[in-house]
């Protein structure tokens, strides 16, 4: 006796998780390397306020201003891939709801 096909009931009941979930599963680490985008981010912010203060003390600006320029760089550096990760997860869980769409106006 031939098995009934298996219905999805979360892509019948919210499309817009179901897509969310779907683009997840293409890029399972993506959270993963949001996380450490912005710890990284976070970090150099604060090295760039510790090195900004002695910059503005005037001690040891010999070391001070090339540290402050990379944690500006590390801030600069995680910011962009910050924005780079969040841009092709948008992009991604749109192109699932475009699929969704697409095959509900199949049916």
């Amino acid at each position: 006796m031939p098995q009934p096909a298996k219905r999805n009931i979360l892509l019948e009941t919210d499309p817009d998780k179901y897509a969310l979930l779907r683009a997840e599963t293409m890029a399972p680490y993506r959270n993963i390397r949001l996380f450490i985008y912005a710890g990284c981010g976070a970090s150099g912010v604060i090295g760039g306020i510790v090195f900004l203060s002695q910059i503005l003390a005037s001690r040891n600006l010999d070391t001070a201003i090339p540290n402050f320029a990379v944690q500006a760089g590390v801030i600069a550096l995680m910011g962009g891939l910050f924005v780079w990760e969040q841009k092709k997860k948008t992009k991604l869980v749109e192109a699932w709801r475009e699929k969704i769409k697409r095959d509900r106006t199949k049916i």
